[in-house]
């Protein structure tokens, strides 16, 4: 049965399409006997694998499958004793190094992250047989003959070879090339009589050169002779010649036993080989024809969207939508003759064949198919005006036999039920036929003629109605499937359109049942809100097309907004760093000199100092980060900020920084401006930052001379990175207030901070000496450091 399923549906043809895509004879083997499979973890693993070789073909265009050949016959022979060719010996070389690269192939896919499992799982078999592969070449050339290298006894044979050839070369052309020699040839040249160095010599000359006739022409005038002066080389020359063939045939019976040590390894080579040229052939064909992978059940569920059957030209192909299984397990498809009934039949029995042998389906993403365990077909050419009985015994039989094996597992194609027969009982078996069919279990597409089937497929739950479209004004189908809508005859519409007067369509009209009627009423009503839908749908689309269009070219512009605000924050920042990177060696400039006049000069006033200071905090660039440029204003900062001692501010009518000192009411603060204090008005004060040390621990704020710079540093609970900040700056501001020893308080934890302090004070500049602290002054929690 499946035979014939097959051929009915041409899966024969598809396998033509097939084959043409196999790189091999192995690979084409491997299609020729190519059939459905009925084991689910077989198609998946099936159709899995060509999704793998689609996948390696869309990422680099090709796999490389040259050089392999059927070389199975030829290890055989060698695994019992046999001595191989040279072309046999060289199919085998060549088999190993198109294994050897396909296999480097893939493994160098993995290595860039490409996600394979059953490529990778079947080239892990293959062995490299690099050893054979060496041996073979270098004793066989490209065009297989045995070379000169294949053994050193060859080599000194073929040089005695040479020597005689030249030999005797030579003899012959001081006669050719002589006066004398030139009248008695019939022509100046050597040849070979069997195997023998020879001249042509006239007739009339023979006893002139004695020595052996080994031919001569058709007509007798010339004899071909081996004179007697290369006699004795020819024979030299047969005898090297014989050594010759019996070193090669003991190289090539050397190289056979090589072959016969490695039977299995090159077995399993062919066999990984064939299944991977298979693979890859299926890829190329899912792409010959736009396949997709379909999800797979077992339930019986289809739903192919935009399905094409492959054998009928891209250019020709009406794709279909067909849905079975869901809300519905038979569905019946009526319309006029040639409009594609049939061919939808085809198409969904064809597709459902190639999923199950593993191939991709000429389908949308997302499509789905379902894994029969039976697949039965009743189709043949049922559109003559002439039915004959015996046409009805025929499809009869086969309908007989298809209920006898038909279970819930199956799937049936019933074309044109019932037909060639007498209308109404045709009409009849069909619907009983059809009842059988659904009461198994069975999934069942029908197309018929019949307008009883429309009204069955209304009465019955789990029976749909299809038509294929028909365009009343062109008087073409369309060959479009509608499913949930009976076709119409459309035979008055198409009369009245060629010609046929109103007054006999009226009248034929009226010889129709009221019922027959209603339901072509029903049918005409349901086919314009139809098309009044797919209208609504068309635009529906046009507009959210438009939609998406509009969004892109936003979202396009928005990145490129996005991009250019990087670009600016980037610029800006690099022009940040490269102000702070001044900005430091000024401030390194001004401590130095701060620290030399105080050391040379302690009586030294109190304004110079200040102007140093001064010079200092303006040696710091003015960079403002987003989020401050977010905080800040125009308006005092005061109104929108409560102020604390520690903050950051700018003095506004001064433009000049500095920090509050204490709170002396609600509008009136005491800020540290360089080396100076003064009351400010808080209405005169900007907000620029609060240091995170002064949230969490206003007394250990470091801030420069007098009392808010204290002789220990508390770093415990900040961060690292924050902590070496602070330590660096206090340091800065311990010698300009002019202490010689500080304590800087770590604690013990992990020991990460202690030595990221004591490791900052080993190089730093204003650093005398560091040591740990006593046990009354904090122990290792505690680092005291003299200044210099």
């Amino acid at each position: 049965m499946l035979e014939r399923v097959c051929r009915i549906l041409e899966y024969d043809k598809m396998k033509g399409q097939l084959i043409n895509h196999a790189s091999s004879s192995l690979g084409k083997q491997k299609v020729n006997a190519l059939l459905p499979s009925f084991d689910f973890s077989e198609i998946q693993y099936g159709q899995n694998s060509t999704y793998e070789g689609s996948k390696v073909i869309r990422l680099r265009g090709q796999a490389p499958l040259g050089g392999i050949r059927d070389i199975r016959t030829s290890v055989k022979r060698a695994s019992i004793g046999g001595v191989l060719n040279e072309l046999e010996l060289l199919d085998i070389s060549s088999t190993i190094y198109g294994s050897r690269r396909f296999k480097s192939f893939i493994e160098s896919l993995i290595e860039d992250e490409v996600e394979l499992s059953i490529l990778p799982e079947l080239v892990e078999e293959i062995v490299p047989l690099t050893d054979l592969e060496r041996d073979i070449k270098q004793a066989i050339d490209e065009n297989g003959e045995v070379l000169d290298s294949a053994s050193q006894a060859l080599r000194n044979i073929r040089q005695t070879i040479r020597s005689h050839e030249a030999g005797v070369r030579s003899k012959l052309e001081s006669i050719t090339r002589s006066t004398s020699g030139r009248k008695m040839l019939s022509d100046a040249i050597i040849t070979i009589r069997n195997d023998r160095y020879v001249i042509p010599v006239k007739q009339e000359y023979r006893s002139h050169f004695g020595g052996m006739v080994h031919d001569q022409s058709a007509s007798g005038a010339t004899l071909f002779i081996e004179p007697n002066a290369v006699v004795q080389i020819n024979n030299q020359l047969r005898e090297a010649r014989l050594k010759e063939k019996q070193e090669i045939n003991r190289i090539l019976q050397e190289l056979s036993a090589l072959v016969s040590e490695h039977v299995e390894e090159l077995i399993t080579i062919v066999k990984v080989m064939t299944e991977v040229d298979f693979i890859f052939a299926k890829a190329l064909y899912s792409l010959e024809i736009n396949g997709t992978q379909p999800n797979i059940n077992e339930e019986g569920r289809i739903q192919m969207v935009k399905a094409r059957h492959p054998l009928i030209p891209k250019e020709e192909i009406v794709p279909i939508d067909v849905e079975l299984g869901n809300d519905f397990s038979s569905l019946v498809i009526t319309g006029p003759n040639t409009g594609g009934k049939t061919v939808t039949l085809k198409t969904v029995g064809l597709l459902t064949l190639m999923v199950q042998s593993g191939l991709h389906i000429p389908c949308e993403e997302g499509s789905t198919a379902a894994v029969f365990q039976q697949i039965f077909a009743d189709i043949g050419d049922e559109q003559s005006i002439e039915q004959s009985l015996s046409t009805f015994s025929s499809h009869m039989t086969n309908i007989v036999d298809i209920l006898d094996q038909v279970d819930h597992r199956s799937i049936v194609l019933f074309d044109e039920l019932g037909a060639g027969t007498d209308p109404t009982e045709g009409a009849a078996l069909a619907i009983s036929i059809l009842d059988y069919v659904y009461n198994v279990g069975a999934k069942v597409i029908a197309t018929t003629h019949y307008s009883e089937l429309k009204g069955y497929a209304y009465n019955r739950d789990g029976v749909m109605n299809a038509s294929v479209e028909f365009d009343v004004e062109t008087l073409r189908p369309t060959y479009r499937l509608l499913i949930g809508v009976p076709g119409r005859s459309n035979a008055f519409a198409i009369s009245r359109r060629l010609g046929l007067s109103d007054t006999i369509i009226e009248d034929a009209k009226s010889h129709i049942g009221a019922d027959t009627n209603k339901i072509e009423n029903m049918i005409a009503s349901l086919e314009e809100s139809r098309k009044r839908s797919e209208k609504e749908m068309e635009d529906t689309e046009k507009i959210r097309f438009e939609a998406e269009q509009i969004h892109r070219d936003l979202e396009k512009e928005f990145n490129k907004l996005e991009q250019e605000k990087e670009k600016i924050l980037k610029d800006a920042e690099e022009k940040a760093a490269e102000s702070l990177k001044k900005a430091k060696a000024e401030a390194e400039a001004i401590i130095t000199e701060l620290r030399t006049i105080q050391k040379n000069n302690p009586t030294i006033k109190d304004h110079e100092l200040i102007n140093a200071k001064k010079r200092l905090e303006k040696a710091e660039p003015n960079l403002v980060n987003k989020e401050k440029v977010i905080k800040n204003s125009l308006a005092p900062q005061s109104k929108k900020q409560k102020l604390i001692p520690g903050d950051e501010v700018k003095v506004v009518s001064f433009d000049q920084k500095g920090h509050i000192v204490e709170k002396v009411n609600e509008k009136e603060y005491v800020v540290q401006l360089g080396m100076m204090k003064m009351k400010v008005k808080g209405e005169d004060l900007l907000y620029i930052d609060r240091p995170k040390q002064i949230e969490k621990n206003p007394l250990s704020t470091v801030r420069g001379k007098d009392s808010h710079v204290k002789t220990e540093l508390d770093l415990r609970g900040v961060r690292f990175e924050e902590a070496m900040l602070e330590v660096e700056k206090y340091l800065d501001d311990a010698v300009l207030a002019g202490y010689h020893q500080v304590s800087i308080i770590h604690g013990k934890g992990t020991g990460a901070l202690r030595k990221g302090v004591q490791d900052l004070l080993k190089n730093h500049r204003n650093v005398k000496e560091a040591r740990m602290g006593s046990a009354a002054e904090g122990g290792s929690g505690v680092t005291v450091v003299s200044l210099k």
